[in-house]
């Protein structure tokens, strides 16, 4: 994980961070880690999981488009890839 704590997560690839965040979730289970760093892996693990949703969140929105239906009401449309 060494080299992976020096990549930048906000440059990360959703299966990338994935990866991590599951990784230090082992480690935490595990309990063989220290307490400041346990404290230090956590934090970081807190940061992947906020990029991977929204990662995830960015695709959704790739995916839906909200219009604006015949009644005036929001309704949600499949986006169109070209």
């Amino acid at each position: 994980m060494a080299d992976q704590a020096a990549q930048a997560i906000d440059k990360m690839s959703f299966e990338e961070a994935l990866k991590e965040l599951e990784d230090i979730v082992r480690r935490l289970e595990g309990g063989d880690v220290e307490l400041e760093k346990s404290i230090e892996i956590y934090e970081r693990g807190s940061k992947l999981k906020a990029h991977c949703e929204a990662r995830l969140k960015a695709a959704e929105l790739k995916i839906e488009q909200i219009v604006q239906g015949p009644d005036g009401k929001p309704a949600t449309e499949s986006a169109t890839f070209e």
